[in-house]
């Protein structure tokens, strides 16, 4: 007969390891995409209030490239790889006008952690996320 004398604490260590490192990975991998999607988010909602409540259209653009800059660097998002989209509805030429809603569209790629660059795994394992936030501008609103 065999001794298996202590061996249980060893099974023990060996699948609570092999258990373990998967578990933490999704941890760190949901709280990454978690973290973007929530600047993502903000980044949409704020830039949206920041243009429909500018003075007028210059102080529109200058207001929401400013919002999303701090968003950005507060949140770690990717300068390069967030795409922003600004339409007013409905359509009109200057946008934003007086009574228009405006709709705000902040997409990016969220790069998994610990995926090496190598042939393209990093961009083919990334996980795209969006948000939209419309806003209306007052009818009052000058333009000018």
């Amino acid at each position: 007969m065999r001794d298996d004398t202590g061996s249980s604490s060893l099974e023990f260590i060996a699948v609570g390891v092999i258990m373990l490192v998967p578990l933490l990975y999704l941890v760190i991998a949901v709280g990454s995409v978690q973290e973007q999607s929530l600047g993502v988010e903000a980044a949409a909602r704020q830039a949206a209030r920041a243009i429909a409540s500018a003075p007028d259209t210059a102080h529109a653009a200058a207001r929401a490239d400013q919002v999303l800059e701090g968003i950005v660097a507060e949140y770690g998002i990717d300068p390069g790889a967030i795409d922003v989209g600004v339409a007013c509805r409905p359509d009109s030429s200057p946008c934003p006008a007086a009574g228009a809603t405006v709709v705000v569209t902040v997409s990016t790629s969220v790069p998994l952690p610990l995926v090496p660059g190598v042939l393209g795994l990093d961009q083919a394992t990334s996980v795209p996320v969006e948000a939209v936030s419309v806003q209306k501008v007052s009818r009052r609103w000058s333009g000018g």
